[in-house]
């Protein structure tokens, strides 16, 4: 029924985000064959570990941590090239 996880690195993250909110959907109904209810609780465990490295990746490029000359730290606005 689920796809093999290694497409997951592929999505974007609205659509593995779509994709997890359907997971959970389809899991709540409580209408899904016991097998089926394991393989798509596996692939939401893949998608929502897929969500949040996105959002860490891109929460690293809208700000960083930089220790300037004096050794004081200090957070900076991401450059993007």
């Amino acid at each position: 029924m689920a796809k093999a996880p290694n497409d997951i690195a592929a999505l974007s993250f609205e659509k593995a985000l779509a994709e997890l909110e359907e997971i959970v959907r389809k899991l709540e109904e409580g209408q899904v064959a016991l097998e089926d209810s394991i393989a798509l609780y596996e692939r939401g465990a893949a998608l929502k570990a897929h969500c949040e490295a996105k959002l860490k990746a891109a929460q690293e490029k809208i700000e960083k941590i930089v220790v300037d000359e004096s050794g004081a730290v200090r957070a900076e606005p991401a450059k993007f090239e």
